[in-house]
């Protein structure tokens, strides 16, 4: 990928130079890198390692267009490191060999080398483990770069041998920087509004690199004395893709988003994450079958009717499709927000998967069991049961746990909700199997 951000005091640009205003506009200390002052400002982690004279293994982790490749440029050139870089995309174990080969006789030459590895998580966790011997020797000092989470990516091994660093989305005002930088590189201003400056900052959607791409296409594009205001902008640039994969952290980050805020009760939050899931093409149909498993596991009885509409939104979709059926899954995510929660049913479910699963094949009680022959008669299956609708209130008030097993409670009604009044029943049919079993019959 390629550098990104400015030097703090931007060369003019000379006819031959056709780099990218991003490459240009490379920063030439960590003091010139924007947006990641947590890490590069005066008591940032990277500013004291340097201080320090101690440089260890690193793997930042952070979004596109944040200054990972730049960064690592910078550390090796405040180290005295000799840089080396590869791309996990395109080597492969012979690349590596060749590479560590190198970094020990640069070695033997006294002279160490920081090995900078670009979407290091691309590589499998055998190329991952080749790692190991050469940062363990100190043949290299390992600076990986990941947009996805390392903990889920990275072998364990690795993650132990490496500082995990996270850099941030660059804010507005950041990629405003990076544009008054570009506009001093350039000599002059950008050719548009105010208000389509504001949409050019939205387009690049945090990513310095990008509001450097779409800056230069502006310059480039724009006639003689145009200024170009918001459409005029749009009509030059096509809007930029949501940084969203949906099999990559994006695309779970936004559904836990969802989920959680429609747990909080949020509906204004959960409404927008569900439009920024559609917004990035997700799949309208899979957010469908979330809200159904929402409604179960956020609300249960709570709320009985909220199975329903999460059901009949997901149907409602998939009979009018898209544009029309958005509406529907929308309806439903507001209907889940608002409703009362209750994880209940949830947990009653999981704790008695829990039991099912560590007791075995227990018998049920006799007396509820079926007795079709005499032989099962006669070993007094259905013995003793008292068929509920011929007892007082339809309520009997028998055992019907294994005997081994014992009475056991897994759901606990909360006091919202219908599950309010199904408490009331509970403590009410409680009290009354508690006074029938010291007097049967």
């Amino acid at each position: 990928m390629a550098d990104l951000f400015a030097p703090a005091v931007p060369t003019a640009p000379t006819e031959n130079d056709s780099r990218p205003l991003a490459d240009r506009l490379r920063p030439r200390a960590l003091d010139d890198v924007v947006g990641q002052e947590h890490l590069t400002g005066r008591d940032g982690a990277l500013t004291r390692m340097i201080a320090a004279g101690s440089l260890g293994n690193i793997i930042f982790w952070g979004p596109p267009g944040t200054g990972k490749t730049t960064i690592a440029r910078l550390l090796a050139g405040s180290t005295g490191l000799h840089f080396e870089q590869i791309s996990a995309i395109f080597s492969g174990v012979p690349d590596l060999k060749k590479v560590f080969e190198a970094a020990r006789l640069r070695l033997g030459n006294g002279v160490r080398t920081l090995l900078f590895v670009d979407e290091i998580h691309r590589f499998n966790r055998a190329q991952q483990d080749s790692f190991l011997p050469v940062v363990e020797d100190g043949t290299i000092i390992l600076v990986g770069a990941t947009t996805e989470n390392p903990s889920f990516e990275l072998n364990a091994a690795l993650l132990s041998r490496a500082r995990v660093l996270t850099l941030r989305r660059l804010e507005a005002d950041d990629l405003a920087l990076l544009l008054g930088r570009a506009e001093t590189m350039m000599g002059r201003a950008l050719p548009i509004t105010a208000d389509a400056r504001s949409l050019l900052i939205m387009m690049a959607d945090g990513d310095g690199r990008a509001v450097l791409t779409l800056a230069e296409e502006v310059f480039r594009a724009a006639k003689t004395g145009e200024t170009l205001d918001e459409e005029g902008l749009r009509a030059i640039l096509q809007r930029r893709a949501p940084i969203y994969d949906k099999s990559q952290d994006g695309h779970f980050n936004l559904i836990s988003a969802l989920h959680k805020s429609v747990r909080g009760s949020d509906p204004d939050a959960a409404l927008y994450y569900l439009c920024r899931m559609f917004d990035a093409g997700e799949d309208p149909l899979y957010i469908g079958r979330r809200l159904v498993r929402m409604a179960s596991e956020e609300i249960g009885i709570a709320d009985p009717q909220a199975l329903t509409i999460a059901l009949a939104a997901k149907d409602a979709y998939d009979y009018l499709g898209s544009p029309e059926g958005e509406l529907a899954l929308a309806q439903a995510c507001l209907y889940l927000a608002t409703a009362p929660k209750s994880n209940a049913a949830y947990t009653a479910f999981k704790a008695a998967m829990r039991s099912a699963k560590e007791n075995g094949s227990l018998l049920p009680p006799k007396h509820i069991l079926n007795a079709p022959t005499k032989l099962m008669s006669a070993e007094g299956y259905g013995s003793g049961y008292r068929y509920d609708h011929d007892q007082p209130d339809a309520f009997s008030g028998q055992d019907y746990f294994p005997e081994e097993l014992g009475r056991q409670t897994y759901y606990e009604p909360v006091e919202r909700g219908f599950e309010r009044d199904i408490r009331r029943r509970l403590e009410y049919w409680s009290a009354l199997r508690q006074e029938r079993q010291k007097s049967p019959g």
